[in-house]
């Protein structure tokens, strides 16, 4: 450090520790039986002289100022710039003055009641959060009533802990340290035995990182005014917890007197974020308000962001020409239209889409998930002449188009399982390995040898939720009773209808659907170029 700078450091120091003892705010609260204390300090570049004659009052109204002295009352105590109290009584909430010469300095206390069941006043905590694993100091220590401190005492949420010799706290936070701390400080005065608390809510919150403030809103806004009325600017910034907002409203030629600027709200989120807002009122505009930039800025470490109102009159605002606001609407009544009619195509083609959108980019969600299947079929296992198309819809026309057209492996448990086998641990282990279950639903679906298909689906989509369903209607079924109850409970519930006249062909809209509930995946080339019909059981008959 320079030379020259030795002066500059020691004033800051000297500022600092003054302003610590200093009674900066005009509304203050004290704890009813304990010391307390009013200090003014002048910041003032201008020289004080020592014979400037000083005296506090206390306002009690509709009364005259009540002069406050030392001799008056044996709990006050009037040193020059200092107010005591000894201690402080519910009687002294009230208005305070300092009068020194031409100058007059006001407070406004409020003593609060002291709680029977706790060591420490809720409107008196102050707040700290403090990030796991990071310092967490707690140092007991008075900057006005240290010199008379005769012992310290620490408590976390009014248990003593620490050392009484050194009470303080200093390690690396846990989750675990979170709490109140309170700091009593025992002092005499006057043969008599006083305490003070100071007492700290520390929150214990996860790593975070610190955030870039930002004023939220455009960087220049117009307001829209009339003169005599009044407006309020409303400033708000997402910022870090030491960050700060202020407006800048200061002319060449003074403040204006009609402009109040509002305290500082912060709020914390539940995402651990702070949000802070600022109010400036302008009341009684006049021409002085009109064209003035009015300036909002946070300040942080990373640096200022600032955003700035322009108050405007109203009948200065220059209106719209006709022709300008005709070509406007029919502009927006035409977009309007195209978004309704983009809207509309999307909602009816939205399979198609869907699906253009997995060939054109390619996805394929098999790759990564260690399952051997695509689907499980669940049809009806008896092969009786009045359901053999159901049958053979299961077994041909669906690995016809899935496995051979595009790609898919099914799990067909008559063609792809082992004969002999325990099958009850056959099926629940396929539909384990399966991505989907495929239920080809008839009225006569449900029957034993695919009832616990079935329940072994439903619990692995709904306990699990490691498969998901699709419905197929073969035939249609007027009561879906037959059905267990938790079917209904799926999200991914969705019927799809065979109508063996317009559902045969590939592009159909059932094949696009099916195609749509099943997993993403690459389509592998036909085996042949030409579309093979998928053909059914009775077809096949009919046409030998």
């Amino acid at each position: 450090m320079h030379l020259g700078q030795v002066p500059l450091a020691l004033l800051v120091l000297m500022f600092k520790s003054s302003l610590e003892t200093c009674t900066v705010r005009p509304h203050i609260n004290a704890v009813e039986g304990e010391p307390f204390f009013l200090k003014y300090c002048s910041f003032s570049s201008k020289p004080e002289t020592k014979s400037t004659t000083t005296k506090w009052y206390k306002r009690n109204e509709p009364h005259a100022p009540a002069e406050l002295s030392s001799s008056r009352s044996p709990r006050i105590a009037v040193r020059d710039h200092v107010l005591e109290f000894w201690p402080a009584e519910l009687g002294d909430s009230g208005a305070y003055f300092l009068q020194m010469g031409n100058l007059t300095h006001e407070w406004s206390l409020n003593v609060i009641r002291r709680s029977k069941h706790s060591c420490f006043a809720e409107k008196q905590v102050i707040s700290k959060t403090v990030e796991v694993e990071k310092a967490l100091q707690v140092h007991c220590e008075h900057s006005y009533y240290q010199n008379l401190v005769n012992r310290t005492a620490l408590y976390k949420n009014c248990e003593p802990i620490g050392n009484s010799k050194n009470p303080s706290l200093k390690k690396n936070a846990e989750f675990a340290d979170q709490g109140y701390y309170t700091c009593v400080f025992f002092l005499h005065h006057d043969g008599r035995l006083f305490n003070v608390t100071s007492t700290y809510n520390i929150t214990i919150v996860r790593e975070r990182s610190d955030v870039t403030p930002a004023l939220l809103g455009p960087k220049l806004n117009h307001v829209e005014v009339e003169l005599g009325k009044n407006v309020q600017l409303n400033c708000s910034a997402w910022l870090n917890e030491k960050d700060h907002i202020y407006w800048n409203f200061r002319k060449d030629n003074g403040e204006d007197p009609n402009v109040q600027e509002g305290e500082e709200i912060k709020v914390k989120t539940s995402e651990g974020k702070w949000r802070a807002s600022r109010i400036l009122r302008i009341e009684n505009i006049n021409e002085n308000n009109l064209n003035f930039l009015y300036n909002c800025t946070v300040s942080s470490e990373k640096g200022p962001d600032t955003k700035s109102f322009i108050l405007l009159k109203k009948e200065d605002l220059v209106d719209i020409p006709g022709h300008v606001f005709t070509r406007g609407m029919i502009i927006a009544v035409l977009t309007s239209g195209i978004v309704v009619c983009l809207v509309t195509v999307g909602v009816i083609y939205r399979i198609d889409l869907a699906l253009f959108y997995r060939q054109f980019m390619g996805r394929d969600e098999t790759l990564t998930d260690g399952k051997t299947y695509d689907a499980f079929v669940s049809y009806l296992k008896e092969c009786r002449p009045e359901n053999g198309e159901e049958h053979a819809f299961a077994v041909e026309t669906l690995p016809g188009v899935l496995e051979r057209r595009f790609g898919y492996k099914l799990c067909i448990f008559e063609r792809d399982v082992v004969p002999g086998g325990a099958v009850v641990d056959e099926i629940h282990s396929l539909i384990e390995q399966s991505r989907r279950l495929i239920i080809v639903l008839s009225e006569s679906y449900v029957s034993n040898e695919v009832r616990y298909e079935l329940e072994s689906g439903l619990h692995e989509a709904l306990v699990e939720r490691k498969i998901k369903i699709i419905l197929i209607e073969f035939t249609p079924v007027s009561d879906f009773t037959f059905l267990p109850q938790s079917l209904k409970l799926l999200k991914s519930h969705r019927v799809l209808k065979w109508k063996a006249d317009k559902s045969v062909s590939h592009n159909s809209r059932f094949w696009k659907n099916l195609l749509y509930l099943m997993p993403a995946k690459m389509v592998k080339p036909c085996r042949d170029g030409s579309e093979a019909t998928p053909v059914l059981a009775g077809s096949r008959s009919s046409e030998s």
